[in-house]
């Protein structure tokens, strides 16, 4: 299946607004089912998730699947953040969105890891690779054939460890 696809098949629920998606992402936090959250707590923390993120849609009820791939892109990752995780892993984080989403992701990426999350980007783009990584891990066949450190690190040198 294409990346894309999966974004739109496993990220969210397209039908449902911003909001309701990220209530969902809510209730997986909690153990007990009747920690729920109201649609007006759901809405106010939908806001502070798109001012963070510089989520971009048409209107507060817009339905995800209205959005840009960059805009849809935003609600799985703070789906997934709302959680309260400690370790977060991006796959392939910016493919099929657009330019200036890409920017805005790396952004907030880099921002996580600045404040203590540990973050994992795994991604067959080097110029983003080279851009996120402290450590680049270069694997082949499943296992990690190269470390190298980012500041050190070069495309042609990466490519060189993923083909010999």
């Amino acid at each position: 299946m294409p990346r894309k696809a999966v974004r739109k098949f496993d990220g969210f629920f397209e039908t449902m607004t911003v909001a309701e998606n990220l209530q969902l992402g809510e209730l997986s936090r909690f153990s007990n089912p009747l920690s729920i959250t109201s649609m007006a707590q759901a809405r106010e923390l939908a806001q502070q998730w798109a001012s963070r993120l510089k989520l971009r849609s048409i209107n507060e009820r817009a339905r995800v699947i209205e959005l840009s791939g960059g805009n849809q892109q935003k609600v799985v990752i703070a789906r997934s953040l709302i959680q309260k995780p400690k370790l977060v892993i991006f796959d392939e984080p910016t493919r099929g969105v657009d330019v200036g989403a890409i920017v805005e992701i790396h952004q907030f990426i880099n921002g996580l890891a600045d404040e203590g999350l540990a973050v994992v980007v795994i991604s067959s783009y080097l110029p983003e690779v080279l851009a996120l990584s402290d450590r680049i891990l270069v694997a082949k066949r499943g296992k990690i054939v190269e470390g190298i450190k980012a500041t050190e690190a070069t495309e042609q040198q990466i490519m060189y460890a993923a083909v010999h």
